[in-house]
């Protein structure tokens, strides 16, 4: 009976519940005291029975003792005074000791038992959920959904191969798991529903093995939208603003919004934002200009048939069209079909009506490009018919990506003003057209960076010099930018004043060494006002190159040494003793002279040409393989030696210089050794006179004698000997009176009475030029005047 109790209390019932044994024949075999109490008869007047007097329908209960099944059930019993009584069944085998059934014990009570309310409380609960709940028997395989799940279209997620998958491993390791399913999109703006299905095994309370899976389904196409925003906020971090080119950041944007945000995006800018001016702050006025820049669409086969506008056209936008609107107030405007104002900005272009029509554009979000308080253009994103319309979310996202792009156009377009107004000035610095000589045939090229990283400091120039000689140059300030590029003019405008001097390459080097000192003193003290650290660091090569004597002295100062290649095909690169870096000063340069025949090919060049190569020596090997290829020209040679070492972009500033050289022969110079004495001024001037007669120059022989007369009687009056006079024929006559003085004459103003000072004026004033430059054993003076016409 203890047991019995136990079994009662298990199904919520009191031990004096009623009671009763029925056979595996349907015969009452026991009838407890609560039976008694319940129904009014005896055991004596039930025992022995059949159970089924007892119901007032025998076929109502459905009731039937047979076989070792638990049976629950209410049915309808006759009171012993013969009033119906309203009773909840229950019946459970009793076993004999091998577990065969042979008998069942029925309980009685009035009313609904605890346990199976709570039963049926949880089979409502399933049932009336308004989560998608749903089983899955592991035993037939099959589905029991709740009306959530049958209504829901996520009850269709249940044929995803993924879901079923996730079900399978649920039911075969026993694991709950969570499992996110997507719905495709109608369209491609269009948001795309998303669910969570949480998934947990079912075990038999008794046995306790896994006999299915239950599941869960919970929309989160909001969270799931919400998440989507984030990413491509994020993207947009990652992608857009990834040049320092307009354009390409308006494009950057376009192609980011679509097809995620809209089905179609358009960039519109002011003119002068795509010039790089400075637009005016604030929002704009209505019917405002604008420029397209870039567009998109998700349209199939490629192309933007959906555009009104091609790109580089412009449009007039209305004052009440949305881009308008959003232009004057500064903030995005939401608009559609349901705007009058859209329908009417539609209408006033017929080429954008058209559209309208065809693509079914229903939903418009323009977007003003506004950054650090100016406004730079618009971004308009559009939705078509097979697409829902824009939502106060989305304009925040348009809002938010349109704020990205326009800090990258308003970067991108500070950049290219700042990189217009430094290749401007970088480029006045440079020599336009080189000037005409004679000593060599030069080509060159140079190539500003390609990169963000700025101009630079590289420059070149050619400078004819005294005695049809010719100084090439070639330099690189360190560093990039418009400080870089004010030092290269700088050292450049230094390079020329000291090469008029005509001073030897070496001492010409330790002046400029002396000058980028002061310089970098200089700057130390408005350091902190320009955008850069550091003082200055230039290197700088300058060769100086006689066709008389084709001898080529070159000094370096920290840069690289150039390539010669000779007549004979050879090529080297010119071994230099390596002097400091300008500005490091205290140092010395020296000179390396080169004896070169007439043709040889010098090659000058910044670093900026080797960039390419980590190895320098490999660099240079390339150099000279590209030197030594058979070329018509030194235009082209120049283009083939970019070519060979330079990648597409090149990181650095690039200056090369081509210089093939000529030589003066022997017809074309004539020399004199002279004796000082005064008597020798006539011989010189006849000789001179004959030798002008000789090359077809008599016209030029009255101004020749007299300037030979006048730089012979100074050396022979004010210098040391030896003494010499050389006329050269080139594009110039030229006069070079020599002597062991290294004391430079002076032009002076002669007075009424004074019996010198006038020759050197009257020499300046026949000639077109004339000057001094020191020598190993002295000094030359030299004048210069036009060949003859004819």
């Amino acid at each position: 009976m203890t047991t019995f109790d136990q079994n009662l209390g298990h199904y919520g019932w009191s031990p004096d519940a009623a009671t009763a044994t029925i056979g595996l024949e349907g015969i009452v075999t026991g009838w407890s005291e609560g039976a008694r109490r319940l129904l009014g008869y005896r055991a004596s007047e039930v025992v022995g029975r059949a159970a089924a007097d007892l119901l007032v329908d025998r076929e109502a209960t459905g009731f039937s003792p047979v076989g070792s099944q638990e049976w629950s059930g209410t049915a309808t019993l006759r009171h012993r005074d013969g009033h119906r009584v309203e009773l909840t069944l229950h019946a459970q085998p009793s076993l004999d000791g091998d577990g065969a059934t042979q008998a069942f014990v029925v309980t009685a009570t009035t009313g609904t038992p605890a346990s199976q309310r709570d039963r049926w409380m949880v089979e409502w609960a399933f049932a009336q959920s308004s989560i998608a709940l749903s089983t899955y028997s592991a035993a037939s395989g099959s589905w029991r959904l709740n009306a959530g799940a049958e209504a829901d279209p996520l009850g269709e997620a249940r044929s995803d191969a993924g879901f079923l998958r996730c079900v399978r491993r649920v039911a075969e390791e026993a694991m709950p798991m969570r499992y996110e399913g997507f719905a495709p999109a109608q369209a491609a703006a269009a948001r795309q529903r998303s669910w969570i299905v949480e998934l947990w095994p079912v075990r038999d309370p008794e046995s306790g093995e896994v006999a299915g899976v239950g599941t869960a389904a919970f929309d989160s196409s909001e969270q799931y939208a919400a998440r989507q925003r984030l990413a491509l906020l994020n993207e947009a971090g990652t992608r857009i603003g990834t040049t320092l080119n307009v354009g390409r950041t308006a494009q950057e944007l376009a192609d980011l919004a679509v097809p995620r945000l809209a089905d179609f995006a358009s960039v519109d800018l002011l003119d002068s934002v795509i010039r790089g001016e400075e637009p005016v702050p604030g929002p704009v006025d209505a019917a405002v200009v604008l420029r397209r820049i870039a567009h998109q669409s998700a349209a199939e086969g490629g192309g933007v048939p959906e555009a009104a506008v091609e790109l580089g056209g412009i449009d007039t936008y209305p004052p009440f069209s949305p881009p308008a609107r959003c232009l004057t107030s500064g903030r995005p405007v939401l608009s559609g079909k349901a705007d009058p104002d859209f329908q009417r900005w539609v209408a006033a272009h017929e080429a954008r009506a058209a559209i309208v029509r065809e693509h079914g554009f229903h939903s418009v979000m323009a977007t003003p490009l506004r950054a650090r308080g100016i406004t730079l253009g618009v971004a308009v994103f559009v939705r078509s018919k097979n697409s829902p319309p824009f939502q106060q979310d989305d304009l925040i996202l348009a809002e938010e990506l349109a704020g990205r792009a326009a800090v990258g156009v308003d970067n991108a377009r500070r950049y290219t003003r700042e990189r217009t107004n430094a290749l401007t000035l970088q480029r006045s610095l440079l020599p336009r057209d080189l000037p005409k000589q004679a000593a060599v045939e030069v080509a060159y090229r140079y190539l500003p960076a390609g990169t963000g990283a700025g101009v630079g400091g590289d420059w070149f120039d050619v400078v004819p010099l005294s005695g049809t000689r010719v100084a090439l140059v070639v330099g690189d300030v360190v560093g990039h930018g418009i400080h870089a590029s004010a030092t290269m003019g700088r050292l450049r405008t230094a390079v020329r004043t000291l090469a008029d001097v005509d001073l030897p390459p070496d001492e010409l080097l330790t002046h400029l060494d002396d000058l980028v000192s002061h310089l970098t003193s200089d700057d130390d003290s408005v350091v902190r006002e320009l955008p850069y650290t550091g003082g200055v660091g230039a290197t700088c090569l300058y060769a100086v190159y006689d066709p008389v004597s084709r001898i080529c002295t070159i000094a370096s100062a920290g840069h690289v040494p150039p390539a010669v290649l000779l007549p004979d095909g050879s090529v080297s690169v010119v071994h230099l003793t390596p002097g400091p870096l300008l500005g490091v000063g205290g140092l010395p340069f020296e000179a390396t002279e080169l004896e070169l025949p007439e043709g040889s090919l010098l090659a000058f060049y910044t670093d900026g040409l080797l960039a390419r190569e980590r190895d320098v020596g490999v660099g240079l090997e390339r150099l000279c393989s590209a030197l030594a290829s058979p070329v018509p020209s030194l235009e082209v040679t120049c283009d083939a030696i970019l070519k060979a070492l330079l990648p597409e972009n090149p990181a650095d500033d690039v200056a090369l210089l081509l210089a093939r050289t000529r030589a003066l022969h022997a017809d074309q110079v004539a020399a004199w050794a002279l004796p000082s004495d005064p008597a020798i001024v006539a011989d010189a001037r006849a000789q001179a006179s004959r030798q002008l007669a000789a090359w077809g120059l008599q016209e030029a022989a009255f101004v020749t004698e007299l300037v030979v007369s006048e730089l012979v009687t100074n050396a022979i009056r004010y210098g040391d000997v030896p003494i010499g006079l050389r006329l050269i024929r080139d594009r110039t006559l030229i006069c070079e009176v020599s002597d062991a003085s290294s004391t430079a004459p002076h032009l002076r103003r002669a007075r009424t009475y004074d019996e010198g000072g006038r020759g050197l004026h009257m020499v300046a004033q026949l000639t077109q030029g004339w000057g001094t430059r020191q020598t190993p054993t002295g000094k030359t003076i030299w004048a210069e005047q036009p060949l003859p016409v004819g």
